[in-house]
């Protein structure tokens, strides 16, 4: 999922005196006293973009008028440094009552105690608006075997395909839609007959490959990690090298995807695209916001559903909104989370983000289907999507750096094989893991 911060480390230091400024055990906010002031929470945003800052605001806004009783302030974080920046006020007790972070955070969250279980808390009308597999992305153990829910899931992202709608009408090939989507084999058929004049059927951004490729590795089955007698090892059989030599091939063997992409990140491709260098760019559903703002006058694109092979399946991690455990008001904290991530809200939250909502009843507003910036194909993607399986893994983070990064970026670039690529992500993935 997209992390970036428009925010400044000051922003990091106005969180932690905010969400300490209480002064009391847990954090934040003081309890309701006999003279009638109201419980008072602290919520922890770390919405970034405008759009998104303007609905966290105008909804707590909202809230704060309805309720008078519980007063919310929203604390503005940044999502550099947060987690570090969140154990410190975990173990001070000055967390905020309700924290914004994303599903692979949480994992060691719930193991420290430092989180609430809502398994058995969050009201039925919001439990069943949300699909289970986007409950599957909060869901971890505790430390003790016991299985808890500790955030609610209320984003998550796709990877779909951009496309330079004159480059495929030119070319007559069949545009895909969500019933009918290209398959793995149409792609690469498809970006070699895009492939003349010194342009390139696709480009690959491949700066930062890990997510993007474990993600995408679900369409053959492929899960990079298997667990037994509870030990996790990694795998890469069959199933997890189908997508990975598909992109290898695009890269070397066709000569349809530029090799000079490796090193882009998700949007340094852009101008290319504009002018005609890429006609097919696959990105997250996020990138609709910089194409629809930067693309020059006259310039007709399309977003396209996301590939199939055996399947269409992706991973999938979320954003998310958590009780701390030291909290002082827990069940005001999740009244306002309950209102917060209601179908109507997420619609606002989504559009501000650009993201997916995984609210059902947001899932099928108008707003979300509408044919315009591509919200249709993109909403229609929350079906496919699926826990990540690098999710539950202990030490992903260690082995993705160290170890998967370094294997994938040279195998695409064509320095090792295969084969070798394998022994690397296995043999020294497995010594990382198991160190964690």
């Amino acid at each position: 999922m997209r992390i970036k911060s428009a925010l400044a480390a000051a922003a990091i230091i106005a969180l932690s005196a905010a969400c300490g400024s209480s002064g009391g055990s847990g954090a934040t906010g003081e309890p309701a006293k006999s003279g009638g002031e109201p419980v008072k929470l602290n919520f922890l945003s770390l919405a970034w973009q405008k759009e998104s800052i303007a609905a966290n605001k105008e909804l707590v806004d909202e809230w704060n008028k309805a309720n008078p009783t519980i007063q919310v302030t929203l604390v503005q974080g940044s999502w550099d440094n947060v987690n570090d920046q969140l154990v410190t006020q975990f173990a001070g007790g000055t967390a905020p009552d309700v924290i914004h972070d994303d599903s692979p955070a949480l994992a060691s969250f719930a193991t420290q105690g430092y989180l609430l279980d809502l398994k058995d808390k969050v009201p039925a009308e919001l439990k069943s608006d949300i699909p289970q597999a986007a409950w599957d992305t909060t869901t971890f153990d505790d430390g003790k075997g016991n299985q808890g829910v500790y955030g609610v899931p209320f984003l998550q992202e796709s990877q779909v395909i951009y496309a330079n709608k004159k480059a495929l009408d030119d070319a007559k090939v069949r545009i895909p839609t969500p019933d009918s989507p290209w398959t793995w084999d149409e792609f690469a058929d498809i970006s070699k007959k895009l492939t003349k004049g010194g342009n390139y059927g696709v480009a690959w951004a491949m700066k930062s490959p890990v997510n993007k490729t474990l993600n995408l590795a679900l369409n053959f089955g492929g899960t990079f990690f298997q667990t037994a007698d509870g030990k996790t090892t990694v795998k890469v059989g069959p199933e997890e090298k189908q997508v990975l030599q598909r992109i290898y091939d695009q890269i070397n063997k066709d000569k349809s995807a530029d090799p000079k992409a490796l090193g882009m990140g998700t949007a340094d491709p852009l101008p290319g695209f504009f002018a005609g260098k890429y006609a097919l760019l696959p990105a997250g559903v996020y990138l609709r916001q910089q194409i629809a703002e930067q693309a020059p006058k006259g310039f007709d694109w399309v977003t396209l559903p996301p590939l199939k092979g055996t399947s269409s399946n992706q991973g999938a991690v979320s954003q998310t909104l958590s009780v701390a455990q030291d909290s002082k008001h827990p069940d005001e904290a999740l009244k306002f989370i309950s209102f917060f991530l209601n179908g109507t809200n997420q619609v606002k939250l989504a559009k501000g983000d650009w993201l997916l909502p995984t609210s059902q009843k947001a899932a099928a507003d108008p707003a979300m289907t509408t044919k315009e910036i591509g919200w249709d194909v993109a909403t229609s993607t929350a079906k496919i999507l699926v826990v990540a399986p690098f999710l539950k893994v202990n030490g992903y983070d260690e082995w993705k750096t160290k170890v998967a990064t370094p294997a994938l970026q040279q195998y695409f670039a064509g320095k090792i094989s295969l084969d070798d690529a394998a022994k690397q992500l296995v043999d020294e993935g497995n010594k990382v893991l198991e160190n964690n």
